[in-house]
């Protein structure tokens, strides 16, 4: 007889996200055999759920949404306590700009230092709870220290492939963790051709970014956090650092999923969605504004912001629906306004962000000198990583 934790989620199925075909919850899976799509998890949304009976109040991480989550069995949990990050306001800069309200979500306060940790939390616990022993990841830099770490929780071999350019930091951490890690001359790219060289025999699951469905899951509770901590309201426009998209993709589908709960008012719009790019490497931005059809042969170059050197994304066509919903939009920030916009929010609100999340900010400005976003709207910017990490990339810039 299962006990009331095994049967807490409202999990149903995964789904293609292309053709909607149904795939089992209870069996590992990668991407669909119909599409070679992401596949995305479905839950019971129409059985009545309050936001009090939903989320538990006791629980002091971004597992308090587990109703919501797809881990059937608690005991297979796999945490270090990420989620429930800060909403900061940006006071300064607000006053600064003339503006109504800026916020910012400070991501770099998970454990590991980066929004990763959520996925990775999710994708190892639910690898635990299907038998897996050991993982393998291409990465930027934080996804393999997240997936480094979790598999060291949960006593699983853990397989990094990351570019050689990458971080020091991000590599001694992995070290640490006890991760196998692998260094390849190129991009993320690149390090996924190598994950398939070491992969060939299948014998580890490959928890890149939308190749296997929980990773997503963990991202989306940025969703329900935020509509959570603003009072079940929501911004006018959200900025997100948009290199393999999942967390874009996944805040979206939560505000989706509230929606169909009755978590948030009816009268409460979402917002539109805005997905920042690196200049240096911007397929999203090539093909929203029609520069190419998909990214599937784009080149991109290495910059200043890791997490953004994400040249050819699985997930681009679910990014592409998520602006389309919205009304969002795509913006290319290069590396100089990148560390503008890092020494403009550690000099004025005493945040030392990652470069992803200066170039956030660097896009609200740009949006704001262009009269897409207006100055009386509330605006919410995410920055998913700790600058500590990145010294190597910035040092003597400040």
């Amino acid at each position: 007889m299962q006990s009331a934790l095994e049967t807490i989620s409202r999990l149903q199925t995964l789904e293609c996200s292309v053709c909607r075909a149904p795939y089992s919850a209870t069996v590992l899976q990668r991407t669909s055999a119909c599409c070679a799509a992401p596949l995305l998890a479905t839950y019971e949304l129409h059985e009545p759920l309050s936001r009090e009976a939903g989320i538990d109040l006791h629980e002091v991480s971004m597992w308090r949404y587990r109703r919501l989550l797809p881990l059937l069995d608690e005991a297979h949990r796999v945490s270090l306590g990420e989620g429930l990050t800060p909403l900061e306001p940006l006071t300064s800069l607000t006053q600064r700009y003339n503006l109504a309200e800026v916020l910012l979500k400070d991501e770099g306060q998970n454990p590991t230092g980066s929004f990763k940790a959520r996925g990775l939390s999710m994708a190892i616990s639910k690898a635990k709870e299907l038998g897996v022993e050991g993982c393998i990841i291409p990465t930027a830099g934080n996804a393999g220290v997240a997936m480094a770490a979790y598999c060291a929780k949960a006593g699983m071999h853990a397989v990094v492939v990351m570019p050689r350019h990458t971080p020091q930091a991000f590599k001694e951490e992995c070290y640490w963790y006890g991760a196998e890690v692998h260094l390849v001359d190129g991009l993320i790219n690149d390090c996924a051709a190598r994950v398939r060289e070491l992969n060939s025999a299948n014998e580890l699951l490959d928890v890149s970014t939308l190749k296997e469905p929980y990773r997503l899951e963990g991202k989306k509770t940025m969703g329900y956090e935020l509509a959570e901590q603003l009072r079940w309201t929501l911004p006018d426009v959200l900025l997100y650092p948009a290199g393999g998209g999942t967390g874009l993709i996944g805040i979206w589908k939560a505000f989706r999923e509230m929606q169909a709960l009755g978590w948030l008012p009816a009268e409460v719009r979402l917002p539109r969605m805005v997905a920042v790019q690196a200049a240096a490497c911007a397929p999203l931005w090539a093909t929203y504004t029609g520069r190419q059809a998909n990214c599937q042969q784009y080149v991109g170059q290495p910059t200043i912001a890791n997490g953004l050197a994400v040249p050819r994304p699985l997930g681009e066509a679910l990014m592409l629906q998520v602006l389309r919903e919205s009304g969002g939009t795509v913006v290319p920030i290069d590396d100089q306004e990148m560390l503008e916009g890092m020494r403009e929010l550690a000099r004025h609100e005493g945040l030392f962000v990652a470069p992803e999340g200066a170039a956030v900010w660097m896009a609200a400005r740009r949006l704001l000198d262009a009269g897409w976003i207006g100055r009386h709207e509330r605006m919410l910017l995410l920055n998913t990583g700790s600058g500590q990490k990145y010294l190597e990339n910035v040092i003597g810039q400040a």
